[in-house]
């Protein structure tokens, strides 16, 4: 008798049986993106749509015509104009939203900061902040906000390995401007949709101006205070990622706004979509206690091994699989936008001059004709001979093709690591004002925050 429970489905929006008015479909873009799409998003390889508010519109559901858009046919595809509207006015040239010679030139700046081998030397300032971090929850009183607390652990991480704990400010007040900021500026503006002219006032993004010069200003004193040890005593200076943006500074290299963006997009950006992916890795695994316990046994074996955590991902199969799962579930960055340079064909496909690409991770990972029960928590996808069988271009929780995350090593190892240091301590609960529901801004968002109890194993 099989007595496996059944997986925990967690919250998401129903497909939606009919079309939205274009009234309705701007009230629902303006709350929130993932509650627009219908059930042929959730079934077909695509979907054309040849007239309409923006223009031609193509959502890329197949693995085959994303990897044509992103990879195979890459130079015929840009940014797209939408996503650029909502990303430039906060991260301006940053590796995200810099196009042409200026990201190529971003791109191999940052390039030695990212090698497998730097983010091996990563992991023990990663187990250090973790270690520290969950010295907090030793005398908990009272639920905690997972979401909330997960940014601040990253933020803790970023700021130590790859700015050597040097950034200007305080975490508390950073995750506050942090929800601020995405609350307002990182998402679709209704007139975006429509192609309204970019003179016309866009509110969301005028309530963000003070969280975005917040952010100005803590890079601005950031990068002034590395600037002036440079200048005083070289020797000290750590050779992490800060110091390496400053040095490719110059003529041949990046300008000095380009430094600043870039500093702005990690500081900004690059924790931000661990933080969530973390955070919904365990609420599912606190509703889904078959699966925690099979990772606290693992945890619980490794840990006491293998002390070095640089190996923790490989030998933590089951951890990573539960938190790529949750990825799947809950993409970090769930929408990746294109424009078609020229036109272009996949298959039957007509791509006009101008088409709007959407490739949309939220659809694509809960496909009907990629994935079996997809809106199940299932972890077992991840571990080891089935993650060889699914699709390259199914799952795209960091992109693909050039553009393809360029921390997206960084973000696993920190998971492992922080996975595996906070359950081998504590169980995470769900109380019963946990009620997270999936929100798209920047990232997928829990709204409502993850209200959580902490128990100590």
């Amino acid at each position: 008798m099989d007595t496996k429970p059944a997986p925990f489905v967690p919250p998401a929006p129903r497909p939606r049986q009919k079309p939205p008015s274009t009234l309705q479909m701007l009230r629902i873009v303006n709350k929130n993106p993932l509650e627009l799409w219908g059930e042929p998003s959730y079934n077909k390889p695509w979907i054309s749509i040849s007239t309409g508010i923006g223009g031609p519109l193509v959502i890329a559901n197949d693995p085959g015509l994303i990897r044509h858009v992103l990879v195979d046919n890459a130079k015929n595809y840009k940014m797209a104009k939408v996503r650029q509207k909502i990303l430039r006015p906060i991260l301006r040239d940053g590796l995200l939203t810099a196009e042409g010679q200026v990201w190529r030139r971003s791109r191999k700046a940052m390039a030695p900061v990212f090698t497998p081998r730097s983010i091996h030397g990563f992991a023990p300032a990663m187990l250090r902040c973790t270690e520290a971090f969950a010295a907090r929850y030793e005398n908990a009183a009272g639920p905690v906000d997972v979401s909330r607390d997960m940014t601040m652990l990253t933020f803790d991480i970023l700021a130590e390995t790859l700015f050597s704990g040097e950034i200007a400010g305080e975490a508390g007040s950073f995750a506050h401007q942090v929800d601020r900021l995405f609350e307002t500026m990182g998402r679709v503006d209704p007139l975006d949709i429509i192609g309204a002219p970019d003179w016309l006032p866009r509110i969301t993004r005028i309530r963000g101006r003070a969280s975005l010069a917040f952010f100005r200003r803590i890079v601005a004193e950031t990068m002034e205070m590395r600037r002036g040890k440079m200048e005083a005593d070289p020797q000290s200076v750590p050779e992490d990622f800060l110091t390496l943006l400053l040095r490719a500074e110059g003529p041949e290299g990046l300008t000095r706004g380009e430094v600043e963006d870039n500093i702005i997009t990690f500081i900004g950006a690059g924790h931000e979509t661990t933080a969530r992916a973390l955070g919904w890795a365990i609420y599912c695994l606190s509703q889904a206690p078959w699966e925690r316990e099979r990772i606290e046994e693992e945890i619980d074996r490794v840990l006491p091994t293998t002390p070095d955590p640089t190996d923790w991902l490989d030998a933590m199969p089951f951890t990573r699989s539960a938190f790529e799962e949750a990825m799947r579930l809950y993409p970090p960055a769930p929408s990746i936008n294109r424009e078609a340079i020229e036109p272009d064909r996949y298959e039957d496909l007509e791509i006009r001059k101008g088409a709007q690409i959407l490739v949309m991770p939220w659809t694509v990972h809960r496909h009907r004709a990629l994935w079996d029960r997809p809106d199940a928590f299932m972890p077992e996808r991840f571990h080891p001979g089935n993650r060889e069988k699914l699709d390259r271009y199914q799952y795209l929780p960091f992109g693909a093709g050039p553009r393809i995350c360029i921390g997206a090593q960084f973000a696993m190892q920190e998971a492992v690591i922080a996975l595996a240091v906070l359950m081998s301590r504590f169980r995470f609960e769900s109380l019963p004002e946990t009620k997270p529901w999936p929100v798209q801004k920047l990232t997928t968002q829990p709204q409502g925050g993850l209200p959580m109890k902490v128990v100590r194993r």
